[in-house]
């Protein structure tokens, strides 16, 4: 079984009921997870259509800098568009 069922099954001081903290926890974990991989699929698509002419045996140099850059570029991209996001949800956490 993996690591989060079996946290479920060992339960708090064995009376199988778990910390609702702990339990927050684990789903935020499993959501930023499931973030990267979304992240990294995504770009991977773009990427990859935008950089690969022919799929083949291999990636030319070319396609390899293509990849690399494109890559950065969305990163980048992504990382200011979070910090922008962040930073309004702060201030409207603020209003409230």
């Amino acid at each position: 079984m993996d690591s989060f069922g079996s946290d479920f099954s060992s339960g708090a001081a064995g009376s199988g009921k778990m910390d609702p903290g702990t339990i927050m926890e684990q789903v935020k974990v499993q959501i930023a997870v499931a973030n990267a991989q979304e992240l990294l699929q995504r770009m991977t698509d773009k990427c990859f259509k935008k950089c690969v002419g022919k799929p083949g045996g291999s990636l030319d140099n070319s396609e390899q800098k293509c990849i690399a850059m494109c890559m950065d570029r969305y990163m980048d991209a992504w990382n200011t568009v979070s910090r922008a996001y962040n930073s309004r949800l702060q201030r409207e956490r603020a209003r409230i």
